[in-house]
């Protein structure tokens, strides 16, 4: 099907490359992978409308909120899996809106603990409790039953993958 003859609602994703040729694992993963784009450009889009922020933003706020007591640099980066780089220009930024601290580590004094103020906890929950209701809406497209059999398929996949990973 061409550009024109595509119907004006249909969006261009990785689904959009597949044919009925193609073997049905790869449809599927084509698939996930566009629900999963669109769901990431939606968020993305309403973090910068509503908050003027962005997704590596808010990923690092939410790491810190799970880790009251702080993580480090390095610590961030992995679990960001970005470079430590990244995770740096992030901090400063944060750090210099006081919405984190960065303080010395005492048992290593070549790193760095970053820890949420008190006003990035309060600007944090605001921006997860949206961010909640925002995911809440998307899968709203589903019923109860539906999107508790998709999580089950989800688990059985990310097990059978993570054996995959472990075997190869």
């Amino acid at each position: 099907m061409s550009k024109s003859q595509r119907p004006p609602t249909q969006r261009i994703d990785h689904e959009t490359r597949v044919t009925d040729d193609h073997h049905f694992a790869l449809r599927l993963w084509l698939r996930m992978l566009a629900c999963t784009n669109l769901i990431e450009a939606h968020v993305r889009s309403r973090l910068r409308v509503n908050f003027q922020t962005t997704l590596p933003r808010f990923d690092l706020m939410s790491q810190l909120e799970r880790h009251p007591e702080g993580l480090k640099m390095g610590e961030l980066s992995k679990r960001m899996m970005v470079t430590g780089g990244n995770v740096t220009g992030i901090t400063d930024q944060l750090v210099a809106e006081g919405l984190v601290v960065r303080e010395d580590n005492p048992k290593d004094r070549r790193a760095y603990i970053v820890k949420l103020t008190k006003e990035g906890r309060r600007v944090f929950r605001q921006w997860a409790d949206e961010h909640e209701d925002w995911i809440v809406n998307l899968f709203d497209g589903l019923g109860d039953k539906e999107k508790d059999q998709l999580y089950l398929l989800l688990a059985q996949l990310k097990q059978h993958v993570a054996s995959q990973d472990r075997e190869g």
